[in-house]
């Protein structure tokens, strides 16, 4: 199986340059970043080539919502600058979510865009996700709906459920629109991890690791990822693995951790 470690969370006591030395030295070939606007691409490229690593995924996704039916075009724009980094930086996958992601929760109220019904954010997000499909396809990057937690992290966050992603998926009907399933975020959502990624097994092209419910590596939290692990391996499942992961003391304590459940696989 595929690994890669988000190194906008782990190793964040070192420059962000000096993070692909350290994931390479811990053993990853792929790191993980989230925006791509705030990066020189050109160093990305070069740290990567530098240090034998690939771009595992980067958000794809900006400032707008793909469920608000009143910036369909304005989002796919977007989407389409993103296509466009991710084919400069080699990246394969490109990480997509229902809701412009705020840097922080907020005590708002829990439907951020209550003038629409539940079924028209369906349909905006189908909607937009088919019409860019042929192009993900020609650039050869595969879009990652990810569904969130809005108990603890994104209040007010429309996509919720694994079962919701996977409708918009096979409406889609593209193998460059897959799920991002991140199992912090569904453990507090609908539970059931195992149970969840054999269901959508075959829809899934990236899944994300941290425990819960701190959102720490393996073993800080309740979740058995040793058996999770096993348990795609045994499946055959052959995509991404991303450590996105809040290091509960330090780097080297989480990375520690994160081998102990991936290897002897």
């Amino acid at each position: 199986m595929k690994y890669a470690v988000n190194i906008e969370v782990i190793y964040r006591e070192l420059p962000f340059a000096e993070r692909f030395a350290a994931a390479k030295r811990d053993g990853f070939d792929y790191v993980e970043i989230w925006d791509w606007e705030s990066k020189d691409l050109e160093e990305l490229k070069d740290l990567c080539k530098r240090y034998g690593l690939e771009i595992s995924c980067m958000g794809g996704d900006g400032p707008i919502s793909l469920c608000d039916p009143a910036h369909g075009p304005e989002y796919l724009a977007y989407l389409r600058r993103s296509l466009k980094a991710a084919r400069e930086v080699g990246c394969k996958l490109l990480a997509v979510h229902s809701n412009e992601l705020l840097p922080e929760p907020h005590p708002y109220a829990a439907d951020l865009f209550p003038q629409y019904s539940a079924a028209e954010k369906t349909m905006a997000m189908y909607r937009s996700l088919a019409a860019i499909a042929p192009e993900a396809e020609q650039a050869g990057v595969t879009l990652c709906l990810e569904a969130l937690n809005v108990e603890k992290d994104h209040l007010g966050n429309f996509l919720q459920y694994t079962k919701d992603a996977a409708e918009i998926i096979r409406m889609v009907d593209s193998p460059n629109v897959r799920i991002l399933y991140d199992a912090y975020h569904m453990y507090l959502n609908e539970g059931k991890i195992i149970e969840t990624l054999r269901k959508y097994q075959d829809l899934i092209a990236c899944i994300h690791i941290a425990d819960a419910p701190g959102r720490g590596e393996p073993g800080t939290g309740c979740i058995n990822y040793r058996a999770v692990l096993r348990d795609l391996y045994d499946r055959g499942y052959g995509g991404m693995i991303a450590f996105e992961l809040f290091p509960q003391s330090s780097s080297d304590d989480a990375v520690w951790a994160i081998n102990s459940v991936r290897t002897g696989l």
